[in-house]
C-alpha cells in the first residue's frame, strides 16, 4: 500500500512538471532556450513598452481636449505623439504577435519539441533588447519630434535624438529577421509526421506569410535607416536637397518596408482570428484552402503598393495610378478571408466566450479599416483626406482594431495554456465591452474630423472641432480603463486564478489536445502522428467535448486513436 502511494505521489510529482517550473531562479529564465519561455519573455518586454506608449497616447488627448495650450506645450507635444508611434510600431505592434504568440504556440502546432534554433531564438530577444535600450537612450537624452516616418529633409536637420533611435530602428531589425527565419525553417523541417501544409493550422500560415515579409522587406528598411544615420554624421548627399540628395528616395525606401511591415503586424492577426472562430463555433473554417493562401497573396502583393503613401509627393500621374489600382487588387485576399470567416460562424455551434468577443470585434472593426484604406487608395480621395484626420483614424481601425485586438482575443485564447489558470470571464467580457466601445468613441470621430480638414500632428486647431476632439479624448479613457480591466484580472488569475483543464476551450490543435495542463518542457512524450486537419469538429464530441471544456486531456495514440483522459480541474 505505502509502495502503492509512494509511486502515485512520484507520479503526480512528474505530472506536475511543466516548462514554468522545471527550472527555477532568474538565470534559467535569462539563458534559456525554451520557445515558451522566450514567448513569456517578449510578452513582459512589450507588456512594458505598451504601458509607456499607451499613457503618452492618453497625454496626447489630453492636449487635444481644448484647442490652445492644455497641459504641454508644442514642442512637447510633438515629442510625446513621435514617441507614441515610434514605441508603440516598433516596440509593440510589430514584435507582439509573432514574438510572444509566435514563439508559444507555433512548434506546438504543428508538433514540434523547439523552433529550429533555440539559441538564435533567445539571441533574437536580446537583440530586441539592445535595439530597445538604444532607442530609449536617444529619446531619453535628446527626445524625438520628426513622427515615427522619420521624414526627411527635417529628419537630417533637428537636433533631437534621430541618429540614435534610427540605429536603435536598424538593431531591431535584426532581431525580427531572426525569428522570422527561425520560424520558416522550422515550418518547413520540424512538423510532425502527418501534419502537411494542408493540415496546418491557419495561424501558423498566417506566421509563414509574415516571416517571408520579415526577412525580405525588413533589410531595406534596415539599410534606410542606417544611410539617413551616415547622412545626419558624415554630411553625406543622400536624402537631404541642400546636400545634392533626394528626399522622395527616403519615401521610396522607407513605405517599400513600412507598408508591408503592415502586414508582419496583421497576417499573424488574421491567423488568430481564424483559430478563435473555428474552436468557439466549432465548426471547420470555410474554405480553409482560400484563408491559407491568402495570407501569402496578401504578404507578396503587400510588396507593390508602397507608392500609395506617395500621391501627393510629385511622382507620375502613372505611377500613382498602378499604385491604386494594385492597392484595389490588395482588397481581394483580405475581403476573402472576412467571407470566409464570416461563412465558418454561420450555423456554428457559437460559444460567446471572450476570445470569440475579441474575433467578432475584429470582424466589425478591421472591414471599416480596410474600406476607408480603400477610399484613401483612391487619387480623388486621397488628395484632400491626405494628412487629415481620417489617415489617423483609418491607421487605428487597421492596426488597433485589427492586430490589437486579435492579438488581444489571441492572448486571452492561449492565456490558460501559458499559465495554466484560468480568469474571471465576466470581468474579460465586461473588460472586452469597454475597449470595443472606448476604441470606436476615440477613433470615429476622427474620420468626421478628416473629412472636415482637422489636418493631423498638430497641436492646435479651431474652436469648430471642440466637440469632435472631446469625444475622442473621452473615448480614451473609456479605452484605458477597459485595458487597465484586463491587466488587473490577468495579473490576478496568475495568482489567484481557478486551475485550468488541459483543454478548457475544446480545442483541435495539438496544443490542446496533446500537452497537459501546462506543456512540458520539450512540449510532447512522444512527438504525435497527426491524423486530421485542425479543425475538424465533426470528427467526435467525445475527442473535443461539447464546447463546454469537457474534452480537456485528450491523449491521442500514435496510430490516431484517442483516448478521452479524466480532468485535470
Amino acid at each position: 500500500m505505502a509502495t502503492q502511494m509512494h509511486a502515485a505521489t512520484v507520479a503526480q510529482s512528474q505530472a506536475e512538471v511543466n516548462y514554468l517550473n522545471h527550472a527555477r531562479g532568474l538565470k534559467s529564465w535569462l539563458l534559456t532556450l525554451d520557445h515558451k519561455r522566450i514567448g513569456l519573455l517578449y510578452l513582459i518586454s512589450i507588456a512594458l513598452f505598451f504601458v509607456v506608449g499607451g499613457i503618452l497616447a492618453l497625454l496626447v488627448r489630453l492636449e487635444l481636449f481644448e484647442p490652445g495650450q492644455t497641459i504641454m506645450s508644442a514642442e512637447t507635444y510633438n515629442h510625446v505623439f513621435t514617441l507614441h508611434g515610434a514605441i508603440m510600431i516598433f516596440l509593440f505592434l510589430i514584435p507582439a504577435a509573432p514574438a510572444v504568440l509566435g514563439n508559444f504556440a507555433l512548434p506546438i502546432m504543428i508538433g514540434a519539441r523547439d523552433v529550429a534554433f533555440p539559441r538564435l531564438n533567445l539571441a533574437s530577444w536580446y537583440i530586441f533588447w539592445l535595439g530597445a535600450i538604444t532607442m530609449l537612450v536617444g529619446i531619453v537624452t535628446s527626445g524625438l519630434d520628426t513622427g515615427w516616418t522619420f521624414y526627411t529633409p527635417y529628419s537630417t536637420m533637428t537636433g533631437s535624438g534621430v541618429t540614435w533611435v534610427v540605429l536603435g530602428v536598424f538593431i531591431l531589425g535584426f532581431s525580427s529577421i531572426l525569428t522570422g527565419l527561425n520560424f520558416i525553417v522550422t515550418i518547413h523541417k520540424m512538423r510532425a509526421p502527418g501534419m502537411t501544409w494542408s493540415r496546418l493550422p491557419l495561424f501558423v500560415w498566417g506566421l509563414y506569410a509574415t516571416s517571408i515579409v520579415q526577412i525580405l522587406a525588413t533589410p531595406v528598411l534596415g539599410i534606410t535607416l542606417l544611410l539617413l544615420a551616415l547622412e545626419r554624421i558624415l554630411k553625406i548627399g543622400i536624402f537631404d536637397p541642400a546636400l545634392g540628395g533626394d528626399p522622395v528616395l527616403f519615401q521610396h525606401f522607407f513605405w517599400f518596408y513600412s507598408h508591408p511591415a503592415v502586414y508582419i503586424m496583421i497576417l499573424p492577426g488574421f491567423g488568430i482570428i481564424s483559430e478563435l472562430i473555428g474552436t468557439f463555433s466549432r465548426k471547420g473554417i470555410f474554405g480553409y484552402k482560400f484563408v491559407a493562401l491568402s495570407s501569402v497573396a496578401i504578404a507578396f502583393l503587400g510588396f507593390l503598393v508602397w507608392g500609395h503613401h506617395m500621391f501627393v509627393s510629385g511622382q507620375s500621374a502613372t505611377a500613382s495610378t498602378v499604385f491604386s489600382l494594385l492597392t484595389f487588387l490588395i482588397g481581394v485576399p483580405t475581403g476573402v478571408k472576412v467571407l470566409n470567416w464570416v461563412a465558418s460562424l454561420y450555423r456554428g455551434s457559437i460559444w460567446l466566450r471572450s476570445p470569440l468577443l475579441y474575433a467578432l470585434m475584429f470582424l466589425f472593426v478591421f472591414p471599416i479599416g480596410g474600406f476607408t484604406g480603400i477610399a484613401l487608395g483612391t487619387l480623388g480621395l486621397d488628395v484632400p483626406l491626405h494628412d487629415t484626420y481620417f489617415v489617423v483614424a483609418h491607421f487605428h481601425y487597421v492596426m488597433v482594431g485589427g492586430m490589437f485586438l486579435s492579438f488581444l482575443g489571441g492572448l486571452h485564447y492561449w492565456w490558460p495554456k501559458m499559465f495554466g489558470r484560468l480568469y474571471n470571464e465576466k470581468l474579460a467580457q465586461l473588460a472586452a465591452l469597454l475597449i470595443f466601445v472606448g476604441f470606436n468613441v476615440t477613433f470615429f470621430p476622427q474620420f468626421i474630423l478628416g473629412t472636415q480638414g482637422m489636418p493631423r500632428r498638430y497641436f492646435d486647431y479651431v474652436p469648430e472641432f471642440t466637440t469632435l476632439h472631446q469625444i475622442s479624448t473621452v473615448g480614451s479613457w473609456i479605452l484605458g480603463v477597459g485595458l487597465l480591466l484586463v491587466a488587473g484580472y490577468l495579473l490576478h488569475s496568475l495568482f489567484k486564478g481557478q486551475k485550468a483543464p488541459a483543454n478548457p476551450w475544446g480545442a483541435g490543435t495539438l496544443e490542446w489536445t496533446h500537452t497537459g495542463r501546462i506543456p512540458s518542457p520539450h512540449n510532447f512524450d512522444r512527438i504525435p502522428v497527426v491524423t486530421r486537419g485542425p479543425y475538424d469538429y465533426h470528427l467526435a464530441e467525445e475527442i473535443f467535448g461539447n464546447g463546454r471544456g469537457e474534452g480537456n486531456g485528450v491523449v491521442v495514440q500514435p496510430s490516431g486513436q484517442a483516448q478521452q483522459s479524466h480532468s485535470t480541474t
